[in-house]
C-alpha cells in the first residue's frame, strides 16, 4: 500500500516542525542549565568563603534592597540548601536536555527515511 504525495509531505512537514521545536527548546534548556551551573558555583564559592570566618562574624543577606543580618550558622544552611535545590534543577536540565536531544535524532532519522523510501517508490 502505497502513500501519496500529499499526505507523505503532511508526514515529513510535520515530522520537521517537531525537529524545529525540539533544536529551539533544546537551546533554551542549554541557556538555563548554564545559567544554573552559575548560580551553583557562586553558592559553592560564597559557603567556601564563609567556612574560612569565625562564627561570629557579622554576615549579611541581601533581601530586596536591603541587607538582614543572619548569623554565620544559618547562612550556611540557606546555601547548602540552595546548593541542592539548584543541584536537582541542573539534573532534571539534564534530563531534559537529553530526551529532548532523543527527539530531535529520531525526527531527523524518520524524515530521512520517509524521503529515503519515497525516492525509492519514485524511482
Amino acid at each position: 500500500m502505497s502513500i501519496s504525495n500529499e499526505a507523505l509531505q503532511k508526514l515529513v512537514r510535520e515530522i520537521e516542525t517537531q525537529a524545529l521545536v525540539a533544536q529551539q527548546q533544546i537551546s533554551l534548556v542549554r541557556t538555563q542549565q548554564a545559567s544554573k551551573q552559575r548560580e551553583l558555583r557562586m553558592a559553592q564559592l560564597t559557603r567556601t568563603e564563609m567556612s574560612t570566618l569565625p562564627p561570629d562574624t557579622g554576615v549579611y543577606e541581601g533581601v530586596g534592597k536591603m541587607f538582614v543580618a543572619l548569623p554565620v550558622p544559618v547562612l550556611k544552611e540557606k546555601l547548602d540548601g540552595q546548593i541542592k535545590d539548584v543541584q536537582k534543577e541542573v539534573e532534571g536540565l539534564g534530563k531534559k536536555l537529553q530526551s529532548l536531544e532523543i527527539t530531535q535524532k529520531n525526527s531527523k532519522q524518520h524524515i530521512d527515511r520517509i524521503l529515503g523510501g519515497a525516492g525509492a517508490a519514485a524511482a
